[in-house]
């Protein structure tokens, strides 16, 4: 992982001012991140067990898929991940989770994941999905989706909204940023699941979601 670097800028502090939780789906190192983390000094962390248990000196909540933690008004529930969470390849097992967040908007953030046929539970459940649809190399080890599997991951969870991640942000020294990843998402589920509104957003982009009812795509 020394090898990565950031291809795009960073993170605004007035876009980070205010953040009450942070949510952290694994260790590896481009998820967790301490000169991040010491960014937002006062926000509490919901994060695996492992993760939890290493930030010492912060306010973390140790979740595995199944539980759940009310943050203010909002409930977050951790789910299943299909990855290799631990923080080194050769360092000792640990999970990788995702997580849904429920307030006005209900969104899942998968983190990490390959495909995995218990996504189909999401159905129904959520407006919005986040979804990573590439990496930071040349090539996808197992234990993540590409375009054409994240746009089966939409299919199958049925959001109003979908939202390409995991692409573009970080790369190796002679790489470029580029969203073509999140372009064939994009036309995947057009394809897949044309119910789906995509949006691509560049790395510190926003965009807002309206309250309204989830209602499940028909089955196909």
């Amino acid at each position: 992982m020394f090898l990565l670097r950031r291809l795009v800028p960073p993170v605004a502090d007035g876009v980070i001012a205010g953040i009450d939780a942070i949510l952290i789906s694994h260790a590896h190192a481009d998820h967790l991140d301490p000169p991040s983390l010491r960014r937002i000094p006062s926000a509490r962390v919901l994060a695996p067990p492992a993760v939890a248990g290493a930030l010492r000196g912060r306010d973390a909540t140790a979740m595995t898929a199944g539980a759940t933690a009310a943050v203010g008004p909002v409930e977050i529930e951790a789910v299943h991940a299909r990855h290799d969470g631990r923080r080194w390849p050769h360092g000792p097992a640990a999970e990788a989770i995702g997580f849904v967040v429920r307030g006005d908007v209900a969104a899942y953030f998968a983190g990490d994941t390959d495909l995995y046929p218990e996504m189909a539970e999401l159905r129904g459940r959520v407006d919005v999905a986040f979804l990573p649809v590439w990496g930071w190399g040349p090539t996808l080890p197992a234990g993540h989706m590409d375009p054409e599997r994240a746009a089966r991951a939409a299919a199958m969870i049925a959001p109003r909204v979908a939202i390409p991640i995991h692409w573009g942000a970080l790369g190796l020294p002679w790489t470029r940023a580029s969203a073509a990843p999140a372009e064939a998402f994009a036309a995947a589920v057009a394809r897949l699941a044309p119910d789906v509104e995509v949006r691509v957003l560049e790395p510190g982009e926003s965009t807002t979601v309206s309250v309204g009812p989830v209602v499940p795509a028909p089955r196909t």
